[in-house]
């Protein structure tokens, strides 16, 4: 894999996914190299200066009144590291940690935060030696910025804390750092600070979930006509001049999906005509599409704040181009925290509407001629009417993680730091709303499946017909009782790795 380049100009979203969750490597562009030295060169006339100097000569926070005496900045800047790197709690995802590495060097290489050459290519180096910091779950208030998660990756740079090898294993830092042939960082002014005060972790998780949604609604679009086709549904409300009617386009993306997913179906075209009675199907067949649409044009306008954010440089103080120094208030996550929180309501409300279609597939009252729970014997053997159970539970869930954390405030700092985001905790909410649509969507795939096998021998669409066998990979179909959990974990894992909308795609092309 070719080395990412970071520069003075933003990451791509690939970018930030191919590191951070495939371990591609990084190399500092000269463009990138040369601002980080102009910045650092301000910063060390400011910092010889009589005058106090925000970051640079004084204090931090509510502690910012002070002037720090020469010989004590250097103690300063490795003292902010180690008293802020207070997390708590299980350990963040490595993909997560390596995002925050990612972001926090993109910012730096800006020329914008006044830390030295050495100190961007040390953080670069621990990226490509696949040593990753232990960070915390608990810690960061996303204002100023993530600072607690930050502190633990900068520890990692001073040769401090603990962090993972490349094999995974626990280990010193400054072992790690060593057999690496990297040498831990000394801090000097301004560089503690420039390390830590940033919205690189929320924006990293966000980023991440923005790039599994994209893949997940393609899903749950597959999910919703495999329903639609196993519940003898009508796709006369997905026409193009019907959607066209409330021109939103993500609602335009998801029907043009559903139409062809349920193209050349024999079992639609057997109750299409005159005689059909499906006049109007359930909402949670007739309305996929304005349900996954609206949640696409939340995902677009998510992905537009996490696209400026990666243009942003995001430090307190920064280094401007004309050698000044300025405090700011860019570090606080609110616009990131509110799309964090956002997406937590159609990640919910998709899986909802799936968890609906699902158990019509299961109810003789509205199936449509399917055995009760698709069980094989019904009575003697009970099909997936539990499966349904794991569904709503994890729905209920979700319902509770789409409470959005940004409209909380915590002061902090002796009220110095008195409204914060509150971002980072947005952010881990969604990670887990993600996994939880995942194995939804997984589920009524797999219902939807062996109600599709049960309509035999009417056969499903090409499209869907390929999802079923995809599926058949690792869920076997219709027959007697068989332990569903690892059936679960079969579907969930082929829905995770995309190959289900692969196969899809594989018959109709790429689906928007």
């Amino acid at each position: 894999m070719t080395n990412i380049p970071v520069g003075t100009g933003p990451l791509a979203f690939g970018d930030v996914v191919a590191v951070a969750r495939h371990g591609a490597e990084v190399a500092l562009t000269d463009e990138a190299l040369k601002a980080i030295a102009e910045a650092r060169a301000h910063v060390d006339d400011l910092a010889s200066r009589p005058t106090p100097a925000y970051g640079i000569s004084t204090g931090f926070g509510a502690l910012a009144t002070r002037h720090i005496h020469e010989e004590l900045r250097a103690r300063l800047q490795e003292n902010i590291v180690r008293s802020h790197a207070a997390g708590s709690g299980p350990e963040v995802e490595r993909e997560v940690v390596r995002a925050m590495m990612l972001l926090r060097l993109s910012t730096l290489a800006t020329g914008r935060t006044g830390v030295r050459p050495v100190t961007a290519e040390t953080l670069a180096a621990l990226l490509n030696a696949g040593i990753t910091p232990i960070v915390h779950e608990y810690g960061s208030l996303g204002c100023s910025g993530d600072l607690a998660p930050l502190s633990h990756v900068a520890l990692a740079l001073i040769g401090e804390g603990d962090v993972r090898d490349a094999e995974g294993r626990r280990r010193p830092a400054h072992d790690a750092l060593t057999e690496a042939g990297i040498q831990p960082l000394t801090l000097v002014a301004k560089e503690g600070l420039a390390l830590l005060n940033g919205t690189d972790g929320m924006l990293g998780m966000l980023v991440l979930a923005i790039e599994d949604l994209r893949a997940l609604l393609r899903a749950a679009d597959i999910g919703a006509a495999m329903s639609v086709e196993a519940q003898l549904g009508t796709d006369r409300v997905f026409a193009r001049d019907l959607q066209e009617l409330r021109p939103h386009p993500g609602q335009a993306d998801s029907a043009a999906n559903l139409r062809r997913l349920l193209k050349d179906s024999a079992i639609m075209e057997s109750h299409r005509g005159p005689h059909c009675n499906r006049v109007q199907d359930a909402y949670s067949l007739r309305c996929s599409p304005q349900v996954h649409g609206a949640a696409r044009d939340t995902l677009a306008h998510a992905a537009l704040v996490a696209e400026r954010e990666l243009a942003s440089a995001v430090d307190n103080p920064v280094v401007l181009p004309d050698g000044r120094v300025e405090s700011n208030g860019n570090f606080h996550g609110a616009p990131i925290a509110y799309v964090l929180d956002f997406l937590a309501i159609p990640v919910a409300d998709v899986a909802s509407m799936a968890e609906r279609r699902t158990d019509r597939m299961l109810d003789v009252a509205r199936s449509h001629g399917l055995p009760a729970f698709l069980a094989d014997d019904p009575g003697v053997d009970s099909g997936y009417m539990i499966a349904q159970y794991t569904q709503a539970a994890v729905v209920n869930e979700l319902k509770r993680l789409a409470t959005p954390a940004s409209v909380d405030s915590i002061p902090s700092s002796a009220m110095q730091e008195d409204h914060v985001s509150m971002g980072w905790g947005g952010a881990r909410k969604l990670r887990r709303a993600v996994d939880g649509l995942t194995r939804v969507v997984a589920i009524e795939i797999m219902t939807a499946a062996r109600a599709l096998d049960l309509r035999a021998p009417l056969r499903p669409g090409p499209a869907t017909a390929a999802v079923v066998a995809a599926l058949r990979t690792g869920v076997p179909g219709p027959g007697p009782d068989r332990h569903v959990a690892p059936e679960i974990a079969a579907a969930v894992d082929l829905v995770r790795d995309g190959s289900l909308v692969a196969a899809a795609e594989s018959v109709v092309g790429p689906l928007s």
